[in-house]
This record gives C-alpha cells, sequence and structure tokens, in this order.
C-alpha cells in the first residue's frame, strides 16, 4: 500500500510538472502570437500612413481635398487641365487616381509597343564581331529596313551608357528603331569593353574599330559610308564626343580588326549629358566624387583623377577639340546629379570658341536623363536630318521642360 501511495505521487509530481511545462509553453506561443500581431498591427499602421502621405496629400498643401494649378510642381502643371476633367479649376482625389490609372496604361502600352516584333519592317543582325577576338562586348548590332528611301543609307551609331562598367549595345536598338522605320537610316549599335575589363584608351579603339568595320561594310549593307552619325548617352556621349573631336589622332585610333585602311570618322555627334573634362567635374555639385580612386572615371583610367592627371585630360574630349570638328549638339539637364551640367556647357563653349559648329539643348531642371518631352526627339531627328540627308534646317540653343512628373 505504501508503494502504491509513492507510486501515485510521483505519478501526480509528473503531472503537476508536465502540466506546468503547458501552461509555459502556452504562455510561450501565446506570447508570439502576441508579437506577431503587433508586427502585424505595426505594419498596417505603417502602411495606413503610407497611404496618408501620397503624393497626392503631399500636394495639397491647403489639405481641401482639392489640387489648384499652383499647388502642383512646376513640371506635372503642363497636365493639370488633362487631369481635370470637369474642368471645374480643381482636381479631385477620384480625377487625381483615374489620371495616374490612365498613364500607368498608356506607359504599358508604350512599352509594348517598343518591345513588338519588328520583323515586318527590320532586319536585325546581332552579334557581330568587329575585331577577331570574338569577344561578344567587341561586337555590334545591325538594324537595316526592308523598305529602304534610297539604294545607299545613313547609319546612325549608338553607343551604350553605364558608367563604362555597365550596360550593352541592347540599350541602343529601342532608340535607334525608330530612325530605321522611316527606311532613312541604318542602325548599329556598338558594344564596348568595360573599365572592370580593360582600361583607356581600349573603349575608343573598340568604337573606332567598330566604325571602320561598318565602312569596310558599306557595300554589303548598302551603307553609305559617307554618312555616318553617332549618338550616345552618359558614358556612351563621352565615347561619342571623343569619336568626334579626335579624328586624326593617331594614339587613339588603336589597331584593331581587319579594316585598318578605312576611316574611323564619323560626320556629325549627338552628345546626351557625356563627361568632356574629368578634372572639372568635382568642382560643381554632384552625388559622385568623381576625384576618388573609386569612381567611374578614376575606374576607367586606372587610378584616382587627382593622381593621374595626365591620362585623365588625355580621356577628356575637351582637350582634343580643334577648328574644324564635325558639327555637335548636346543634351544636357541643369539638375544632372551624376555628370554636371558644366559638362556640356563648357564642352559646347569649347567647340564654338574653335569655330565648330555646337548647339545646348538645356533641360530646365532635368536630371541625368528621363527626359520626357517629345521636342527632344524632334531637334535629334532634325539634327541628324540636317547633317546626314543634307536637310537645310536651323537648330537654335534653347531650354526646354523635362515634363518627368507622374502627371
Amino acid at each position: 500500500m505504501i508503494l502504491l501511495n509513492s507510486y501515485m505521487s510521483e505519478n501526480l509530481n509528473c503531472m503537476n510538472i508536465t502540466l506546468l511545462k503547458t501552461q509555459e509553453s502556452l504562455k510561450a506561443i501565446k506570447l508570439i502570437l502576441v508579437g506577431q500581431f503587433l508586427i502585424f498591427f505595426n505594419i498596417s499602421t505603417q502602411a495606413q500612413e503610407i497611404k496618408r502621405t501620397s503624393i497626392f496629400d503631399q500636394w495639397d498643401k491647403n489639405k481641401d481635398g482639392k489640387l489648384q494649378l499652383e499647388e502642383l510642381p512646376t513640371n506635372a502643371k503642363p497636365n493639370f487641365k488633362k487631369a481635370d476633367q470637369n474642368n471645374d479649376g480643381a482636381i479631385s482625389r477620384k480625377e487625381d487616381e483615374l489620371f495616374r490609372s490612365n498613364s500607368r496604361k498608356s506607359r504599358r502600352i508604350n512599352r509594348n509597343e517598343k518591345t513588338r516584333d519588328h520583323s515586318e519592317h527590320l532586319k536585325i543582325e546581332t552579334n557581330i564581331f568587329y575585331t577577331e577576338n570574338k569577344n561578344l562586348r567587341q561586337s555590334l548590332d545591325l538594324i537595316i529596313p526592308k523598305k529602304r528611301t534610297s539604294k545607299k543609307l545613313p547609319v546612325i551609331v549608338y553607343i551604350h551608357g553605364g558608367a563604362w562598367k555597365a550596360g550593352n549595345k541592347e540599350q541602343g536598338l529601342r532608340r535607334l528603331i525608330p530612325y530605321v522605320e522611316s527606311g532613312n537610316y541604318i542602325g548599329a549599335s556598338i558594344g564596348y569593353r568595360l573599365s572592370s575589363e580593360s582600361k583607356w584608351p581600349n573603349q575608343i579603339y573598340d568604337c573606332k574599330a567598330a566604325v571602320r568595320w561598318i565602312r569596310g561594310h558599306a557595300k554589303e549593307y548598302g551603307i553609305d559610308a559617307d554618312r555616318i552619325g553617332a549618338m550616345g548617352h552618359s558614358a556612351g556621349g563621352h565615347l561619342v564626343s571623343m569619336l568626334g573631336t579626335s579624328s586624326g589622332v593617331k594614339a587613339l585610333e588603336g589597331s584593331l580588326g581587319n579594316y585598318e585602311k578605312h576611316s574611323s570618322n564619323v560626320n556629325c555627334v549627338v552628345n546626351f549629358f557625356g563627361p568632356s573634362a574629368f578634372l572639372e567635374m568635382s568642382k560643381f555639385p554632384s552625388k559622385i566624387d568623381h576625384d576618388a580612386a573609386e569612381s567611374p572615371e578614376s575606374q576607367l583610367i586606372g587610378g584616382a583623377l587627382t593622381k593621374n592627371k595626365k591620362n585623365a585630360k588625355l580621356a577628356s574630349p575637351i582637350n582634343y577639340v580643334s577648328e574644324g570638328d564635325i558639327p555637335f549638339m548636346h543634351i544636357h539637364g541643369t539638375n544632372d546629379q551624376l555628370v554636371p551640367y558644366n559638362q556640356s556647357v563648357i564642352f559646347n563653349k569649347k567647340l564654338l570658341k574653335e569655330g565648330c559648329e555646337s548647339v545646348l539643348i538645356t533641360i530646365e531642371n532635368g536630371g541625368h536623363g528621363g527626359f520626357k518631352n517629345e521636342k527632344i526627339k524632334i531637334l535629334t531627328k532634325k539634327f541628324f536630318d540636317k547633317h546626314l540627308r543634307n536637310f537645310s534646317l536651323e537648330i537654335k540653343e534653347q531650354t526646354l521642360m523635362q515634363f518627368n512628373s507622374s502627371y
């Protein structure tokens, strides 16, 4: 009997311990659930807070639930009447939502249009090596119209941006296709070795070899070898500027490819916010310390600009400007935080001083690209038509709005 009581007592103790552990476990689970609920509640609260500080609310300065013209940012004002559908002189929250929704749909349609199959109108040949190295970076893509306006067509060469350390020639296709679809041009998007693979001046060697290849195959593709224009953005703007100013500079010619007897000259250049004077870049506001060893410009030349001033000057297009250089058009935003606006100002000024044809298109408050003003495309087309198709056109220096807000 004593043994039985002892046995039962031990079992009861075990049961009590188990019960206590179970209760502790339940408390732990409860704490976890409460914690998760608090996290969820906090996230939900944050989401509500984000919702309350929408663009509409940020712009609605007097908090009357409507947007007046004077409340909109400068670059959104041109679309005020489009958003004000009932013409009552104010944009309601519902009108704002509808306008933004339609804008998003329109952008999706435009993107789909840009990426549609162009095979009906164009022939695109990709990854054509312009050297014998079989390096994809040293290749180009050709875009040829199936319906030509002439047996021999001028070429627009595109060189991509990406701080000389990123990007690829595919970026050029959507920019060249509108020109080629007209039947008036052939497009060539050029790849080049990036700074992680090779240092300056190998990038310009590549670009010049590509231009020589184009002339070497002029007869095969129906190219007018005497009419080649070049266009590029950012780092690509720098490289096309080098093409335009370094004609006859043997040190920048290189010996790549099988077409050394052909010229690497181009006939005109459109420079979209490309660096022109490396040692001047840090004198103006920028998100980048251009003089630092890790800056894109320093990585390109293989060392910090201030410690390699000779190389920095040799890689700057402005230092090759001379009388007789080809026509230039520069397009640059005044609020560019990566390549200061001043880079195009001083480059344009130097070209004009030497008696060259050059025009600066200023984008008021524009950043590093992303411009939405259709007039930029119109001016660029006029520039190429003037210099590659002998159109009698006048292009004046001017300032445009960028119109790149969500409105």
